[in-house]
């Protein structure tokens, strides 16, 4: 079962923040056709959020196809998304690079905004629209609000720090 995290200060949408995460287990395999999402009484307990905040949540993913509601017995999980399972060798290699990216200094904003940086050149066009030559993967990315940039001082401490030989 899928256990949301909700982040406060990321300026993301509670509600969303529920799709995208949702979104994200799908894509992985972490859900499947048939699974049963959590109750909201369930979701309310474990962040303290308001309960029609997770019925909006759940509205829009039925709305997308991807639960449908069954009154009096919850909500379950149509179809999936999962185009790279969890086990897959490209998440094992991005683990790896993760590790290296932290052991070289980055922290988790450097890491997202590098990789966003990456997936903006290879998945769009020249127009900076979504490239139509390979499927769309724009939209959720299952993070709880990162918009990929990071303020100029804290990526010119760490450039700096690089360029100087500071292994930290």
């Amino acid at each position: 079962m899928v256990e949301y995290r909700i982040d406060r200060h990321s300026g993301v949408a509670t509600y969303l923040q529920i799709v995208q995460q949702t979104k994200q287990a799908l894509r992985l395999g972490m859900l499947r056709p048939g699974d049963k999402l959590p109750t909201a009484r369930e979701v309310v307990e474990a962040t303290a959020i308001n309960p029609n905040t997770v019925l909006k949540a759940y509205r829009e993913l039925e709305r997308d196809g991807l639960v449908e509601a069954r009154r009096g017995v919850g909500t379950f999980v149509r179809r999936g998304l999962s185009t790279a399972p969890a086990d897959s060798p490209l998440r094992t290699e991005l683990d790896e690079w993760a590790t290296r990216a932290h052991t070289a200094g980055l922290d988790r904003d450097d890491v997202s905004a590098l990789f966003t940086a990456v997936l903006d050149e290879r998945f769009t066009d020249d127009h900076g629209e979504p490239s139509t030559d390979r499927p769309s993967r724009t939209g959720s990315t299952g993070s709880t609000g990162s918009t990929g940039t990071t303020d100029d001082k804290h990526s010119d401490k760490h450039s700096n720090q690089h360029s100087q030989g500071d292994p930290s």
